[in-house]
């Protein structure tokens, strides 16, 4: 009997939480099969088996966090210990489990969801993993992508190109099997409108709905650490959000020249790279947005560079990858860098690095508009910038005549601790002038 203990997951990482144990009590593995999926501050990485063996059992339970070096669960080592135990408890007869390497080797006879057709030696990312344990999709079977992995938009596309599914009928009686009350009509002379008679008033009937039970989804690994992070920002620093209307008239026709020429380089280009590189610029003529807090040391550290976090909605909760140094990139490189990011945080497939180190975030609405939004702060940032969708309206032009403009929203905040009032508004409006007339990024060599 082996200790397995939580290894080294990353600089700086001294816990991780238990979102989910991947080998059950009983179930046999091999080097390097994931045992366990753990989350971090930033991530959820999965723990490789270290020899081949067998699961003794779990000294931790999903949901639980242990500190770094801590016991998680005992193991037994030796190939010959492995298939023993495995074979003498029948998990691999009957609940999925794998019961060697040979199970996973691509003959596709797996004895269930979750055995060897999510053999653990494909490369694939967590939710990967998930999807295809849930739809017993062989992820053996599917080719990997560019960066040499299968993400959950494969096993999207695998199980696409299955056998449709049948949802089961509902409960809800349908409209031929509700009654219908019929309404006497009264006949009148000819010479006379027809009167109807009005039902009695009565009690609507519907058809039949079964009792249901409430449903439930566990608060832990990404959506818990969100909430501890939106906790400690909302009582630590001291927001206050301020609102600016900008017209993106001009914007709007420069991006639409640039799109063709940033699609014939294989990019599609959005209105969000134009702010980034807006917000750089708004940066760097006020630093003292681009700082953080340090209350031990009695200092406020401003940055000297400008990594951008970008808020990403994920199914996992909120993320937000990082462009680091954007004020160097190229607005095509970074429009390269949001894609790029965007898909690997909904793939579950970024590094803790990508997710790590941002100075100053940006939280886009996109399409769903809105028309004021005060976002929170991305702790320990003191500045995160809000999006909202860009409508037509009426505006009045240079010449006082009514004409039609894009309007468009932004919304930020600040942590009032470190920015004041006059600081934060002379920043947006900043980001504002570059916004209005792009070709000042032109003339800022963008």
């Amino acid at each position: 009997m082996i200790e397995f203990k939580l290894p080294e997951i990353g600089e700086g990482v001294i816990e991780g939480e238990i979102v989910k144990w991947l080998v059950a009590p009983g179930q046999a593995f091999v080097i390097n099969d994931a045992l366990v999926e753990v989350m971090t501050d930033k991530t959820s990485i999965e723990i490789p088996a270290p020899f081949d063996g067998a699961m003794l059992g779990h000294s931790a339970a999903e949901g639980d966090v242990c500190a770094v070096g801590a016991v998680i669960a005992t193991i037994s080592q030796g190939t010959a210990a492995a298939t023993g135990s495995a074979a003498g408890t029948g998990s691999a007869a009957g609940t999925g489990s794998a019961a060697g390497p040979d199970s996973a080797a691509g003959t596709g006879s797996a004895a269930g969801p979750g055995s060897a057709r999510t053999d653990r030696s494909v490369p694939a990312t967590p939710a990967a993993r998930a999807l295809a344990r849930e739809h017993d999709i062989d992820l053996s079977r599917l080719p990997l992508d560019e960066r040499g992995r299968i993400t959950k938009r494969d096993v999207v596309a695998a199980q696409a190109r299955g056998p449709a599914s049948v949802p089961a009928p509902g409960h809800y009686a349908t409209a031929a099997q509700v009654p219908v009350t019929q309404v006497p009509v009264t006949q009148v002379p000819v010479t006379q409108a027809p009167v109807t008679q009005a039902p009695a008033t009565q009690a609507v009937r519907r058809g039949f709905v079964e009792d249901r039970e409430d449903g439930s989804i566990p608060f832990r690994g990404m959506r818990r650490k969100i909430a501890q992070g939106l906790v400690r920002s909302y009582t630590e620093a001291v927001h206050y959000t301020y609102v600016e209307q900008i017209d993106v008239t001009k914007l709007v026709a420069f991006r639409a020249q640039a799109k063709k020429s940033a699609a014939e380089q294989g990019v599609s280009l959005s209105y969000l790279p134009f702010i980034i590189k807006a917000v750089c610029h708004g940066l760097k003529k006020f630093p003292i947005v681009n700082a953080v807090l340090d209350e031990e040391g009695a200092r406020i550290v401003l940055k000297k560079r400008y990594h951008v976090g970008v808020a990403a909605a994920t199914e996992q909760g909120l993320m937000v990858p990082v462009i680091h140094d954007a004020d160097m990139l190229s607005i095509l490189d970074i429009a390269r860098e949001v894609k790029r990011l965007g898909e690997g945080a909904r793939d579950g497939g970024l590094s803790r690095a990508e997710l790590s180190g941002s100075t100053f975030t940006i939280t886009s609405l996109g399409t769903i508009g809105g028309v004021l939004a005060t976002p929170i702060l991305n702790y320990p940032e003191v500045g995160i910038l809000g999006v909202h969708a860009i409508r037509k309206v009426p505006v009045v032009t240079e010449d006082d005549q009514i004409g039609i403009g894009h309007i468009m929203n932004l919304s930020v905040s600040f942590d009032h601790r470190v920015v004041d009032g006059f600081e934060g508004a002379s920043f947006l409006q900043e980001v504002r002038r570059y916004l209005e007339d792009p070709t000042m990024l032109l003339l800022a060599g963008i």
